[in-house]
């Protein structure tokens, strides 16, 4: 396909994150270069597995995938496994991996590949705390010119946060990475909770994931049940915020979300607000436009094409 996407998915599975990885297994437009791995929802040994898991689930068994870092560049790990169960994937029965990780370190693999790569046309997808991006960034900074751009989920704002009043899982996680990510220079797409709060699992959508009578399908649903679970009580919806495949449905159809280009500033210093994305929405200060934040979604639109996607798998 000529106009194929080339991209690595940095993941830290994860419910949702796993169905971000369906989706983008199941869409011929996006090549994926790579699968890396890195400590979040819950540790790396786990988040490696999980995302084998995944590709043998959807019979993607030539995805390479390999284990990146272990904890964040500074402070230390903080994991979910009150959300995401102590796999990481609780709710369907997956079997244990086959496939076997790559040797190579992810940080590794980034860096080669885009310096391997033609400038301009891999992007990043970044769907858990920001370690191994940074890290790549600040091995070779060669590669922040190289990158297309990188279409991440993190932060809020007019949402606040969902770990603590003002800090996002994903960036609160390591937020001294995040600051070095928003400060690269590479072309930013943002999905804060501020969108993805709107990307709800309601009954009615888990039900079309269950009818498809698939392994891919029935499995879904059972992620979802699981991970709405604490969601719907913490919030009192109908299903919970499907936060990571709105990454990957941005590559695929972009018209679904609608943003601003805003800067973005990630707090590093005052514990009390630590991994706080500061954003300018109002341009009330004369600090540059760094990211392209996404506020609103179709969320029918986005289910549409998630159910339509995972059907082929």
């Amino acid at each position: 396909m000529a106009d194929t996407q080339k991209i690595i998915i940095d993941t830290d599975p994860g419910q949702d994150d796993a169905v971000a990885i369906l989706l983008a297994l199941a869409s011929p437009e996006l090549e994926i270069l790579g699968i890396t791995a890195v400590a979040g929802n819950v540790p790396l040994h786990l988040t490696t597995k999980n995302a084998l898991k995944v590709c043998e689930l959807a019979g993607k068994t030539d995805t390479k995938v390999y284990a990146g870092a272990i904890r964040p560049v500074v402070r230390p790990l903080v994991t979910a496994e009150h959300v995401h169960g102590k796999t990481g994937l609780d709710g369907p029965d997956l079997p244990e991996p086959t496939m076997k990780l790559q040797e190579q370190h992810a940080v590794d693999f980034i860096v080669e590949t885009l310096m391997k790569e033609e400038a301009g046309t891999v992007t990043l997808c970044p769907l858990g705390p920001l370690t191994n991006i940074a890290l790549a960034l600040v091995r070779e900074p060669q590669i922040a010119k190289r990158i297309k751009q990188i279409v991440l989920m993190g932060g809020g704002f007019f949402e606040g946060g969902n770990v603590t009043p003002v800090g996002e899982f994903n960036i609160y996680v390591d937020p001294h990475a995040a600051d070095v990510v928003f400060r690269s220079g590479v072309p930013i797409v943002m999905m804060p909770l501020d969108v993805t709060h709107k990307a709800l699992t309601t009954a009615k959508r888990v039900a079309r994931f269950r009818a498809m009578g698939t392994r891919v399908g029935t499995a879904t649903a059972e992620l979802l049940d699981f991970f709405e679970r604490y969601d719907e009580e913490k919030y009192g919806t109908d299903g919970g915020p499907l936060h990571d495949p709105c990454v990957i449905a941005y590559l695929l159809k972009p018209e679904l979300f609608k943003g601003r280009n805003c800067n973005v500033e990630v707090e590093i210093g005052s514990e009390l607000t630590m991994g706080m994305t500061v954003i300018d929405w109002w341009g009330v200060t004369a600090r540059g436009k760094n990211a392209m934040v996404m506020r609103d979604i179709d969320h029918e639109g986005f289910f549409d094409l998630l159910t339509e996607r995972l059907a082929r798998l």
